[in-house]
């Protein structure tokens, strides 16, 4: 399922128009990002959790090469799924 086919199944799950359904989407994902950017969780019970967690820097080898290069420092998103989703899923 694409961003597309999400916007088209919450419209008419909702009864509201694709333009609405797309409004909602795009304003629930900006505040996720928003919240992950200043360090905050995301959290919707039984369906699961975001969270930023921070990769150190580290050495790496280039596969192609074998030579030792540097892999900075960076924050990644971790996604925790919820009790309710692993059963759905299970």
């Amino acid at each position: 399922m694409n961003k597309t086919d999400l916007i088209d199944a919450m419209a008419e799950n909702a009864g509201i128009s694709k333009a609405a359904a797309k409004k909602a989407l795009e304003s629930f994902l900006e505040n996720v990002e928003k919240s992950l950017k200043k360090g905050d969780r995301v959290s919707l019970v039984g369906f699961g959790s975001w969270s930023v967690s921070k990769r150190a820097a580290r050495e790496g080898r280039n596969p192609q090469t074998g030579k030792t290069i540097k892999i900075g420092a960076k924050n990644v998103v971790k996604f925790k799924a919820g009790a309710d989703l692993q059963k759905a899923v299970n």
